[in-house]
């Protein structure tokens, strides 16, 4: 055990002797969460959303295939009620909720117009400002078919209520994606030199000669990133709540919980990295090329995975940035529990638990 910890003392000593890595560590984390937050454009495409039809009548009916035929939307499920809309929304797939009024089409007929409320999840405001913009305009264009041959023309009004982010505030949706990909990126970035560090020093002949088993050598280069990760998370945190005033609605135990598994996830992912290179160089490189674009591009932090080509939506279920995401909106802007954010962290899970493994394994081969 004293020999585990002098271990870690060491990797402690590697870092602070190192101003490179003490910039990626704390400079960098902080430039990026005050700079990366600003304007970020959305399209979207087979938008999953939920129907609440109170009059289901022909017009409504002719409404709703209108929006679902259409290559943005994609009719998830039907609901009956308004309590039902809280929970859809918390599940975290449907994006926007369809609701049309009671006696639609005689209202249409008899009044000249009748309601449609959209209600849409602003977790992210740009995506859900372009989910209203879109069914406005398929309304304009079914009302613009209905009116040709009548003289005082029916008019649908929408009225459009923006869930979690009523205010539309970007910084809802950069605050989890950048502390997503600053995790992400730092934790395995500074692993994943950590070994081949210890091939170009020559220090490795020491480690491969020590008492310590493989999976000692591994967790003792993964304890103290972790360590310094949780300080950036922390900071991210408090920079995102007293600077960018952004709430935190659910557990702020449940919110530790899942950020220090991320951190564990990524820096396991680091390690996986460290033990395959055989340079400093080439564990950077792989480490910010191979990981920086899916991370950024994937994980639904700027574009919505809903969009994307199939094969791509795919992929994107292995990226671990997608599931945390999720999790960081489901907990900050949702107030959801465990319950609903389950799957998100057994997949995390599951892949520290893989890299880890692999880890090993690979670094067992290099000791025979």
């Amino acid at each position: 055990m004293k020999r585990f910890i002098g271990f870690i003392k060491k990797e402690f000593y590697h870092i602070f002797r190192d101003k490179r890595s003490l910039f990626i560590l704390f400079g960098m984390p902080i430039a990026q969460i005050m700079l990366f937050g600003f304007a970020i454009t959305n399209e979207i495409n087979n938008v999953d959303i939920a129907i609440l039809d109170k009059s289901k009548d022909a017009t409504t009916i002719e409404i709703i295939n209108k929006i679902s035929s259409s290559k943005y939307f994609s009719v998830e499920q039907l609901i009956n009620n308004e309590s039902e809309i809280e929970p859809v929304f918390k599940k975290g797939k449907v994006k926007a909720v369809l609701i049309f009024e009671k006696d639609f089409s005689k209202k249409l007929v008899k009044e000249n117009n009748a309601t449609l409320q959209i209600i849409t999840d602003a977790t992210d405001p740009n995506t859900a400002n372009t989910i209203s913009n879109y069914t406005n305009s398929i309304l304009q264009k079914y009302q613009q078919e209905i009116n040709k041959n009548i003289k005082i023309p029916y008019q649908i009004i929408p009225k459009s209520h923006m869930v979690f982010n009523p205010e539309l505030k970007s910084v809802f949706m950069f605050v989890p994606g950048v502390m997503t990909i600053i995790l992400m990126l730092v934790s395995a970035m500074m692993t994943s030199i950590s070994i081949t560090r210890e091939k170009e020093l020559g220090t490795m002949e020491i480690l491969l000669v020590s008492p310590l088993k493989p999976f000692q050598v591994i967790i003792g280069k993964v304890v103290p990133y972790i360590f310094l990760s949780i300080i950036n998370a922390i900071v991210i945190v408090l920079l995102s709540i007293f600077v960018f005033k952004m709430p935190v609605q659910g557990s702020l135990f449940l919110l530790a919980f899942e950020s220090v598994l991320f951190i564990i996830t990524s820096l396991s992912l680091g390690i996986l990295i460290s033990t395959l290179s055989s340079t400093q160089q080439t564990a950077m490189m792989i480490s910010l090329m191979g990981l920086m674009l899916p991370t950024i591009l994937l994980s639904g932090f700027i574009f919505p995975i809903s969009s994307m080509p199939l094969p791509l939506q795919i992929i994107s279920n292995i990226i671990p940035a997608k599931w945390f995401i999720i999790i960081l909106k489901g907990i900050m802007l949702k107030g959801v529990g465990i319950s609903f954010i389950w799957k998100e962290t057994s997949f995390l899970l599951l892949m520290t638990m893989i890299f880890i493994a692999i880890s090993v394994k690979k670094y067992k081969i290099r000791l025979e």
